[in-house]
């Protein structure tokens, strides 16, 4: 790790923060940060758009569920018409939505691994005084990540159930565990104060 740099538990918490702080955006405000989405450069916007389109039909039924389901006005005199209050509803959530995708892409095209690995070690150590083991989540993270990795795209969805082959080999998995420093010390606790205002405000 560079010493100019962040930890990468701090950048991590960072992207967290980011994901929750979107949940508060609503108006103008929220229109305008989908707005600014094309800014954050052509491969955040590339993988966006592949998100966005891999959750369209989430989208789609966010944006009925919410039009249809949320009593008020209809928008025209028919007993069958969405509701004012619940295309505002849907239009709200479906924004959300959309930024978090982009979050996340940019998450995934700027966290590399390593980082990703080192970061979710170092927040889950304090976590040992309750019985959590770190180093299991870890591997369970990997496990997780090379399983979505992995995942084929099948005709039939039966093929998902086969059972994979069985590997006996063994492999070993290097993290570079940096401490955390005072200015990311003072990075985490501020977002965390944050985060905490912005729940309980």
């Amino acid at each position: 790790m560079n010493k100019t740099s962040l930890h990468p538990a701090t950048c991590l918490l960072g992207w967290l923060s980011l994901l929750v702080a979107v949940q508060c955006l609503s108006g103008t405000t929220l229109l305008i940060a989908c707005l600014i989405v094309p800014l954050c450069g052509k491969r955040v916007t590339r993988r966006g758009v592949r998100l966005i389109w891999r959750a369209r039909w989430l989208l789609v039924s966010l944006l009925i569920v919410f039009a249809w389901g949320v009593t008020g006005e209809p928008l025209w005199d028919s007993g069958m018409a969405p509701t004012f209050a619940g295309i505002d509803e849907a239009l709200k959530h479906f924004g959300r939505l959309f930024l978090v995708l982009v979050v996340v892409a940019a998450f995934l095209e700027f966290m590399p691994l390593p980082d990703l690995l080192a970061a979710t070690h170092t927040l889950l150590t304090p976590f040992r005084r309750l019985g959590m083991d770190a180093d299991r989540g870890m591997v369970r993270l990997i496990l997780a990540l090379r399983c979505v990795e992995n995942l084929p795209r099948p005709r039939d969805w039966r093929s998902l159930l086969e059972i994979p082959e069985n590997t006996s080999g063994e492999e070993m998995i290097e993290i570079d565990c940096q401490p955390l420093r005072r200015i990311d010390g003072c990075l985490i606790a501020g977002g965390l104060g944050g985060l905490l205002l912005l729940c309980f405000r």
